[in-house]
């Protein structure tokens, strides 16, 4: 029997076990499921749960319960490519293929005073925290939302962020958000971005644009500009980086990222692959793609076909597009829709009206993939 071991259970590793679950029964293929945590919750929920709209318990699903997979929580001290094994908490599991989908990591140290001034709004953990500071947070006061390094997962997530805060806090509340880059979003181009900046700015909220982050002090972020930002409360998206689990590994550099094949996703290592956000796919623009959910998971649907092709001792032919969509919240019960076919020539993405009818498609987003991941 073949067995297929998926390093991570984010969006790409459940999608990868799903897809290969839909593929082959049980007896045919065995999939091993690694991760150090023991549930999963879509990232959408980080958001709501800290802006007090709906609890991250909602949306929590145990691992143990993803469709007939062989569940291993621990964590992952060594990943050996040659092999297609990792070492988990000391035992070694290899398989006839690897699939590597662990993520991206955060780093708050990165810049000085940002671990001790703001709050990590990209890690769950930090939900409740920042629920309770934001409830604090009154007419006249400061609230900034900081992204701290390029690239990062989610890219518009910063600027539903701020939007959705604003409806909460009321126009009293001067929120902004900052960021290296010189445009809100700038793989979808400046006319597509520009439409998310008049979305913030009709609603008063600032954009500092171009404004690296060099130190946070109490009360202030100073930038490389030598300008600054005061603020009352700080909200920051990290400085985040490839795992170093994989620059050991040698499948990426120190400050790089995994570079697979484009359409493949397959690494130099036959039968090792690697997607999500641990990954840099290089687009026509000279920016990479976006690291999103629906990426990592469109990824592993196309890595799950290669697997079972040849394991059936066929040549694999799925490839990935590169085309995608996510659902970005407007405010006032509305939703956008970004469609985008990124390995085109040109980038081809655009960004819709808000309606209502957008929300309710991302609610489903959630509802339809959790229910088609776990069981019960």
């Amino acid at each position: 029997m073949h067995r297929v071991v998926i390093a991570g259970a984010g969006f790409g590793g459940l999608a990868t076990a799903a897809a290969l679950r839909r593929a082959a029964a049980p007896s045919e293929l065995e999939i091993v499921l690694v991760d150090r945590r023991v549930d999963f919750v879509m990232g959408l929920r980080k958001t709501w749960a800290a802006l007090g709209m709906a609890s991250l318990a909602a949306g929590l699903r145990p691992l143990r319960r993803v469709r007939d997979v062989d569940f291993v929580e621990g964590g992952i001290e060594r990943v050996d490519p040659a092999g297609r094994s990792l070492t988990v908490d000391g035992r070694a599991i290899d398989g006839d293929a690897l699939v590597l989908a662990l993520g991206a990591s955060q780093d708050m140290q990165a810049v000085p005073g940002l671990a001790e001034h703001g709050l990590n709004i990209w890690d769950r953990e930090q939900s409740e925290p920042a629920r309770l500071a934001i409830d604090q947070v009154v007419g006249g006061r400061r609230l900034l939302i900081g992204i701290f390094g390029m690239p990062y997962s989610c890219p518009p997530g910063p600027f539903e962020f701020a939007l959705l805060a604003h409806d909460r806090l009321g126009p009293e509340v001067q929120v902004s958000v900052s960021s290296p880059a010189p445009i809100a979003l700038p793989v979808v181009g400046p006319i597509e971005s520009a439409k998310v900046e008049r979305m913030l700015s009709d609603r008063g909220i600032r954009f500092l644009a171009k404004r690296q982050p060099v130190a946070v002090h109490a009360g202030s972020v100073e930038f490389a500009d030598g300008s600054s930002e005061e603020f009352d409360l700080l909200l920051a998206v990290p400085v985040q980086s490839v795992p170093d689990l994989l620059v050991a590994a040698g499948l990426a550099e120190a400050g790089g990222w995994v570079m697979p094949d484009s359409r493949t996703l397959e690494t130099s290592h036959r039968d090792v692959y690697a997607i999500g956000d641990c990954t840099v796919v290089p687009l026509a623009n000279g920016l990479a793609l976006p690291k999103a959910g629906i990426f990592a998971e469109l990824q592993g649907e196309v890595v799950a076909a290669r697997i079972i092709a040849r394991t059936l001792g066929r040549e694999p032919g799925a490839e990935f597009g590169g085309e995608g969509m996510c659902y970005v919240e407007a405010g006032g019960g509305r939703a956008v829709k970004v469609n985008g076919a990124f390995l085109a020539d040109p980038v081809a993405v655009s960004i819709s009206e808000p309606t209502s009818a957008n929300l309710a498609d991302k609610v489903e987003f959630e509802r339809s993939r959790l229910a088609a991941w776990f069981a019960g």
